[in-house]
């Protein structure tokens, strides 16, 4: 394609997607006692979530280098691309649109465009898939980004944790609002909004949660057509759970995608966590519901 997606692995894409559209994925790194790695590669979810269940043991996270974008992106030039489009997390989440930036001043700023999804997860998935399909449609990288830029603004993301403790330490909710989550078997219910993680409200019970979560998107989606992605971190169970209400409650429902988060976001939600992103889907859009 002469226009090449570029993304980082807090996309959570599904790998057939990325196989698909041959979109270039640019793993962060995560960090725990005593290794580090890259996510998805050398650190799964599942480490991460044994490490912090683990009393005394800490998990940290840092943006790809410069030197990653650069041969990411002198890949995809290689393979015959004329321009990039390299979609990223929020920058008030991580620094790696700084990094993927500084690479693209060094390849050629006029050959790659970096844009901030203001997400991340599959809220910033959908938006690189969203890319990806015009691409392979011929749009021009100018038209991709807004492709980008517009399914990532319409996109919503809810999600309950068990604690915030995880998102406090990390630097991704303020100690104010991380107070939220400190009574006893209260379930904290947020959103991520202008690229933020917000509190949204708290709730007693993790069964009233999910519901919230339910009803979260059926208001969001107000039965027009929706891509849906269920996330969760070492609880399957709470997952298919939430998808099953899901898939009842929406009668727009195109695609539904149920996957664990990775390392580098799992690292600040913790065990437990579950969420659902609502994003719109193309009217002709007509691929059967995948499933789990």
């Amino acid at each position: 394609m002469p226009v090449a997606v570029v993304t980082d692995s807090t996309a959570y894409l599904p790998a057939d997607v990325v196989e698909k559209y041959a979109i270039e994925v640019v793993p962060l790194y995560v960090v725990l006692a005593g290794r580090s790695g890259r996510e998805g590669t050398d650190i799964g979810p599942e480490d991460v979530a044994r490490a912090l269940s683990t009393r005394g043991q800490s998990v940290s996270t840092s943006r790809p280098t410069t030197g990653d974008f650069v041969a990411a992106y002198r890949r995809c030039l290689d393979a015959g691309a004329d321009r990039i489009v390299s979609i990223h997390l929020s920058a008030q989440l991580s620094s790696t649109g700084d990094a993927a930036r500084l690479a693209a001043s060094q390849v050629g700023e006029h050959l790659v465009g970096v844009v901030d999804s203001r997400s991340t997860a599959m809220g910033m998935g959908f938006a690189v898939m969203a890319a990806a399909r015009a691409a392979s449609e011929g749009a021009d990288a100018m038209t991709v980004a807004e492709v980008a830029q517009d399914t990532a603004a319409a996109t919503r993301t809810y999600f309950m944790v068990d604690t915030l403790e995880h998102l406090r330490r990390g630097g991704r909710i303020g100690s104010a609002a991380a107070l939220l989550g400190t009574a006893l078997a209260v379930k904290p219910v947020l959103h991520v909004r202008e690229g933020r993680v917000v509190p949204l409200e708290k709730v007693r019970t993790t069964a009233r949660a999910v519901n919230r979560l339910v009803q979260h998107a059926v208001q969001a989606a107000d039965d027009a057509p929706v891509s849906i992605a269920v996330h969760h971190l070492a609880a399957p169970d709470r997952a298919e759970r939430l998808a099953t209400e899901l898939r009842s409650a929406l009668p727009g429902l195109v695609e539904l995608y149920v996957s664990e988060l990775g390392a580098a976001i799992g690292a600040h939600v913790g065990p437990g966590a579950v969420g659902v992103v609502i994003a719109p889907s193309p009217a002709q859009q007509t691929e059967p519901d995948p499933g789990p």
